[in-house]
């Protein structure tokens, strides 16, 4: 069986998980720093997204610091399948979080009157580019065990 890099149990995959809880907490971070967040659809959307993605990345982290810790990668074709899944759905939904936060910041500021002052659209802006970072560690890492699924 080939090593993916990447994949589950290796250490850049603990290095993508430990990203995208990062860079999630940090978009979860300011976006909640603006109190008027609740105001719009696609800031909650992107708070709750960012709530599932936190825990579902810190703890496939915790496995591979684990895995790392104890020299045995996990291998197993039903686990795989299921962090797999996990990862494409958590992945799609951050994206189009992460868009529609954009949009909406997007429509906010180029409205003829503004509806959020700037220094409030700008933690927006910043949550929704670490929404898409997140986004792309977690497509990565999806990427990356969904091309060591078909060998196990």
């Amino acid at each position: 069986m080939e090593e993916v890099p990447g994949s589950l149990g290796t250490f850049p995959s603990f290095s993508l998980r430990l990203g995208q809880t990062l860079f999630s907490s940090a978009s979860l971070l300011f976006m909640s720093l603006g109190v008027e967040f609740y105001s719009y659809t696609a800031f909650c959307y992107l708070v709750t997204v960012m709530g599932l993605v936190i825990p579902w990345s810190l703890t496939l982290a915790l496995v591979d610091g684990y895995s790392l810790l104890v020299k045995c990668p996990l291998r197993q074709p039903g686990i795989l399948l299921i962090i797999v899944v996990g990862d494409w759905l958590l992945s799609v939904l951050t994206l189009a979080a992460a868009c529609s936060t954009a949009s909406v910041v997007d429509l906010l500021l180029h409205a003829d009157r503004s509806y959020c002052p700037p220094k409030l659209c700008s933690r927006y802006q910043i949550s929704a580019a670490m929404a898409f970072f997140s986004w792309l560690l977690s497509l990565a890492s999806s990427l990356f065990n969904l091309w060591l699924l078909p060998s196990l």
